[in-house]
């Protein structure tokens, strides 16, 4: 083994034992919208969750995937394919919509208009989705229970749910967010503390709307044979009942071996939202040749060439397969 490598792996043993023994100074990086949560795991707030027998209801999910078709240092175009999911029993719907929005500014501020295009977008087909939703049906979105303003869901979605009584909830594929007290992350912490089984830590934090956060944070375990646990916002309307029977039935769409332990409507929902590499050559083609007729394509492709060298000395031709787009 090289010298310098050898000493590098050192270096990595050092820091990631220190920060198992000590963590790490609480606050000391938040470079996210979303404030930080720090906590010391409670065992009393765990509590065990049965798995339902059987369910009657409905579940519905959305998801939303960006790919980059062209950018450049100030501007980009990306594709948008915003996906839905419906599970009841054994029965499977789906459906999605593409959209493709250009943006001006430098990686940044596209970043942030791309995370709320995705909510938006997710907003609007959950919303369309409402009317085939009976009372006491779920509908599931990817992230954290954060509406009303920027980049977060849209108020309207929320208070229709309330209105009709329908069961909106939230789940993370992860939680950044969530630390113990020492600055580590408390979804693990809390798995490290909670019994074998199913199991919800509720609650976290409670909903603050003043925060734009409408649902009580939880964390559930899903699936007995599963080593993950999600963080799970259950919004306010819904927390005047017995949370453990709330989110019992999710344990009935947790155990698909494709991705055990997390409810397989979000997982088909995120699966459909993915776009092919056929598709997303033919969407390239067809924006080259809008550019070109618009006779921009010349003067634009010098500014890509100014700035995606480093992509193709990594053999990535087009921007698509050099994803740089950090995912939520």
């Amino acid at each position: 083994m090289d010298r310098e490598v050898k000493t590098d792996f050192n270096e990595m043993k050092e820091i990631l034992r220190s920060y198992i023994e000590k963590g790490q100074s609480v606050g000391f990086r938040d470079i996210k919208d979303a404030p930080l949560i720090n906590l010391k795991p409670a065992l009393a707030n765990i509590a065990p969750l049965k798995k339902a027998k059987t369910c009657d209801v409905q579940f519905f999910a959305v998801d939303c995937s960006t790919r980059t078709l062209k950018r450049a240092n100030n501007w980009g175009i990306y594709l948008f394919r915003v996906s839905y999911a419906t599970v009841k029993k054994r029965e499977v719907n789906w459906n999605f919509k593409e959209r493709i929005k250009t943006l001006k500014g430098d990686s940044y501020v596209r970043r942030k208009i791309l995370q709320e295009t995705r909510l938006q977008l997710e907003s609007e087909m959950a919303l369309s989705l409402l009317h085939k939703a009976d009372k006491n049906d779920y509908v599931l979105l990817d992230g954290a229970s954060y509406f009303g303003g920027e980049r977060k869901f849209n108020a309207m979605l929320y208070e229709k749910c309330e209105k009709r009584g329908i069961k909106l909830l939230t789940i993370s594929k992860q939680s950044p967010k969530l630390h113990d007290e020492k600055g580590r992350d408390l979804i693990a912490a809390t798995y490290m503390l909670a019994p074998q089984g199913r199991w919800v830590y509720y609650p976290v934090k409670k909903a603050n709307i003043h925060e734009h956060l409408y649902g009580d944070i939880s964390i559930i375990k899903l699936c007995e044979d599963s080593p993950r646990a999600f963080r799970c916002d259950i919004m306010s309307y819904l927390t005047n009942q017995d949370i453990q029977s709330l989110l019992s039935p999710l344990s009935v769409i947790s155990e698909d071996p494709r991705c055990l332990g997390y409810p397989v409507v979000l997982w088909l929902a995120h699966d459909f939202s993915g776009v092919s590499e056929t598709k997303l050559l033919q969407y390239h083609v067809q924006v080259e040749e809008e550019l070109a007729s618009a006779g921009l394509l010349e003067v634009l492709r010098q500014e890509e060439l100014a700035c995606n060298f480093a992509d193709e000395l990594h053999g990535a031709k087009y921007a698509f397969k050099w994803e740089w787009i950090e995912r939520i």
